[in-house]
């Protein structure tokens, strides 16, 4: 478990818990339980094969996703239509507020991505789902 009273400023994933789901992993390495940051927070995300998020929202959130490996399918409907995109490393992708979006891993390795939402929110309700694992730390932060 996370000690909320500690605040850390340099973070590696080791430092961090991961939230396991059937699709892949998400490491939080700043948000208001590890950095007491107030208005965003950073993960890492890994989608495995032919995995990825169904088409949502973040109500009110505004997300930024940033690939650094791997390839995947984007969606995301704004001004009224729908605009798909291979991405792959180097490319962000940014999602605004209350926008319906979805990523899938279409590689054949996993896909990692830099996941930013503004404000933070939905990481805490990622913790809270149905069918998610989570991992502690692999190390004491130091």
């Amino acid at each position: 478990m996370m000690d909320c009273n500690r605040k850390l400023t340099f973070v590696e994933e080791a430092d961090v818990e991961t939230q396991v789901f059937d699709w892949g992993r998400l490491s939080w390495l700043s948000e208001p339980r590890v950095t007491r940051a107030e208005r965003f927070s950073a993960g890492l995300v890994s989608l495995e094969c032919g995995k990825g998020h169904d088409r949502h929202s973040h109500p009110g959130v505004e997300e930024i996703l940033y690939v650094t490996e791997g390839r995947g399918m984007q969606m995301v409907e704004v001004d009224g239509g729908r605009i798909e995109r291979e991405i792959g490393p180097g490319v962000l992708i940014h999602i605004p507020p209350d926008v319906y979006h979805s990523t899938v891993n279409t590689g054949d390795g996993p896909m990692r991505l830099l996941a930013i939402y503004a404000p933070p929110g939905p990481e805490a309700e990622l913790r809270a789902m149905a069918g998610v694992t989570i991992e502690p730390p692999s190390r004491q932060a130091r």
